[in-house]
């Protein structure tokens, strides 16, 4: 179930500090978008927010998604609640600490290449440096910019080295030179990724705990509609906040959300009798 929704680049962690700037253009209102430009004081906490929220966001759907298909295939194949329990914790727990080592892993591999890309721009701006700022003359002029005013900003840049191929990473390659921290960064994505797998993988396997203590004569039907129930609830909610990192309205994004956890459970569901009635056989 991992990767059901696609990983934004790093460039996007910002969003949460966009949001005033979006509603402000989405309003049409010219003074808000003013007020916003010039309060703007907090950018590094912003971003370090935004970039902390992305792994507890798609790291809980990534988690929800995989218990609620392991409750419906084994509800779907008339497993016992007990059973449930322990499929459903020992593979959320492990795909978690998959989860988290993965992330951290594809992180500060990401980051380990770009900064070797960095290297060699600087090497290349050492040793030609005018075919450097032939290559960024040509990038401004691509994009519309006339060559002598594209001549006049990039000359200016290169004197500055270290800024200049900072840029260069930017414009030509496309890449975002990591922080010096990269590393303790990547560890903290990794570790709030397996939390948040974790913590949300347990929520359509809670029923299966609480309420067979409270009400022990309830049957696994009923157990099974209450993870539904609770895992309805939590998938839209999810998906409401998953908002931030789109355009589309919040409402619509929690329905699409709890429609794809629907449609998983519903195929996790269907295999689990397909094969209960196989090995019934």
């Amino acid at each position: 179930m991992h990767g059901n929704f696609e990983r934004l680049p790093s460039e996007k962690s910002n969003l949460l500090e966009l949001n005033p700037a979006r509603k402000a253009y989405e309003g049409d209102d010219t003074e808000a978008s003013r007020q916003y430009h010039d309060n703007r004081k907090n950018d590094e906490q912003h971003q370090t927010e935004g970039g902390l929220l992305k792994p507890i966001i798609f790291g809980g759907l990534d988690g929800i998604l995989t218990a609620f298909a392991i409750v419906a295939g084994a509800a779907g194949g008339a497993l016992e609640p007990p059973v449930v329990l322990i499929l459903g914790f020992s593979n959320i727990f492990a795909d978690a600490l998959s989860m988290g080592v993965g992330e951290f892993l594809s992180s500060k591999a990401e980051n380990e290449w770009i900064l070797s890309e960095r290297e060699r721009e600087m090497w290349e701006m050492e040793n030609y440096p005018e075919g450097e700022v032939q290559e960024m003359i040509d990038i401004y002029v691509d994009k519309g910019m006339g060559r002598e005013d594209a001549e006049m900003v990039v000359k200016t840049m290169s004197k500055y080295k270290e800024f200049f191929v900072d840029v260069m990473m930017a414009e030509e390659l496309e890449l975002a030179v990591p922080e010096e921290n990269h590393v303790q960064e990547s560890v903290k994505e990794g570790i709030i990724m397996f939390c948040s797998f974790a913590a949300f993988g347990a929520f359509p396997l809670l029923g299966y705990v609480i309420i067979p203590a409270s009400f022990p004569d309830l049957g696994k039907e009923t157990l099974f509609a209450t993870a539904c129930i609770v895992t309805g609830i939590v998938l839209f909610i999810m998906g409401c906040v998953k908002s931030i990192f789109s355009a589309a309205k919040w409402y619509w994004c929690g329905m699409e959300t709890l429609l794809l956890g629907g449609a998983c459970a519903t195929v996790a569901y269907t295999i689990g009798q397909f094969v209960d009635r196989i090995v019934a056989k």
